[in-house]
């Protein structure tokens, strides 16, 4: 990320929903672009001297977050990693060891479909991208040869890190469901004098108890809604694999690969999970959900408390889950065509 690009950030006082006049709906809101994604954050009834600290905190916890993990950073820890740990055993930090065990453990918990060190394989898929041509099965295997998070050694007495061969780490599967648990925190240390609406690219986080909505959009009309999610206060996070689908060979493919065989995910567009609170112990990437498949990532959140989930399949149709604790409500869009 460039760092004028993270720089770019404006501050406009709106209301929170457009046409809509009532008082209570006026916002302080501020914007900026951070891991490649839009960023925003609305301070609901607050003027500028009461939001702006808040929003500040917040977008300068992402940059954070970003500066400190990304891939593409090159004073990142994750790229210091990847420098030397082939070499041999690099030393990083509490919160860096907490991020890579947590990327571990759900590469255990898919049986390797959720792999941190899938570099090879995305320049093979952006070639397909762009000239609209299959891969050879030969060039993914080369590629899925020199992957695996199992090369990846970690000693958590002496916080270091070594690779077994050369691969490349990049969390970036987990960093914004991460960004959220942060913010989460920063929030609750904060007087509960406003509701706080905090989004990074398709995940929304809503601190404080009024009528809160996410709109799912349409995976296959960028125009339209599919449906909505009404709630009172939690997180949604979203797993879009329509958001930057492709067509190959006159296919539709989605962006999120399986890295356990190489490929994008078959027969999906997208799965919305909402939560009613973000807490460090049991915060779940909504990315490595989606590579378990419907039938696992369900049976994995009807025992989360309070959770609702929405998995859209690759031709639209939508399969619900609502623990009986929860509070959220889906509803689908009505079509009149």
């Amino acid at each position: 990320m460039k760092k004028d690009a993270l720089k770019l950030v404006f501050v406009l006082a709106i209301a929170a929903l457009p046409g809509c006049g009532k008082k209570q709906d006026a916002a302080y809101a501020q914007s900026a672009v951070v891991m490649g994604v839009q960023a925003q954050v609305k301070v609901y009834g607050a003027d500028a001297a009461a939001g702006k600290p808040i929003a500040d905190a917040i977008l300068a916890e992402f940059r954070r977050v970003d500066g400190e993990f990304s891939f593409t950073e090159p004073y990142s820890q994750t790229s210091l990693v990847n420098k030397k740990a082939a070499a041999g055993w690099v030393k990083v930090d509490d919160e860096f060891l907490r991020l890579l065990g947590l990327s571990l453990s759900y590469y255990q918990l898919t049986g390797g479909a959720f792999d941190i060190t899938f570099a090879p394989l995305w320049p093979i898929w952006k070639e397909a991208a762009s000239s609209r041509k299959m891969p050879a099965k030969e060039e993914i295997a080369r590629a899925l040869e020199n992957m695996g998070s199992n090369n990846v050694q970690v000693d958590a007495a002496r916080k270091m890190v070594h690779f077994l061969k050369p691969v490349q780490i990049n969390m970036g599967g987990i960093l914004r469901g991460y960004s959220f648990v942060r913010v989460y925190g920063i929030l609750k240390q904060l007087p509960p004098a406003y509701p706080v609406e905090v989004r990074l690219g398709g995940n929304m986080l809503a601190y404080g108890k009024r009528p809160w909505k996410y709109e799912v959009a349409d995976p296959f009309h960028e125009d339209k809604t599919f449906g909505t999610i009404s709630f009172d206060q939690g997180v949604v996070m979203s797993s879009s694999g329509r958001e930057r689908f492709v067509q190959i060979e006159g296919k539709l493919y989605s962006h999120i690969l399986d890295l356990k065989t190489g490929y994008p995910l078959e027969n999906f567009s997208n799965l919305i999970v909402y939560f009613p609170r973000m807490e460090n112990e049991n915060y779940l990437a909504s990315a490595m959900l989606a590579v378990m498949g419907k039938e696992k990532a369900f049976s994995l959140l009807s025992r989360m408390k309070g959770s609702t989930a929405v998995w859209i399949d690759g031709q639209g149709r939508e399969s619900v889950l609502a623990t009986p604790t929860s509070t959220a409500k889906w509803e689908r869009k009505k079509s009149f065509f």
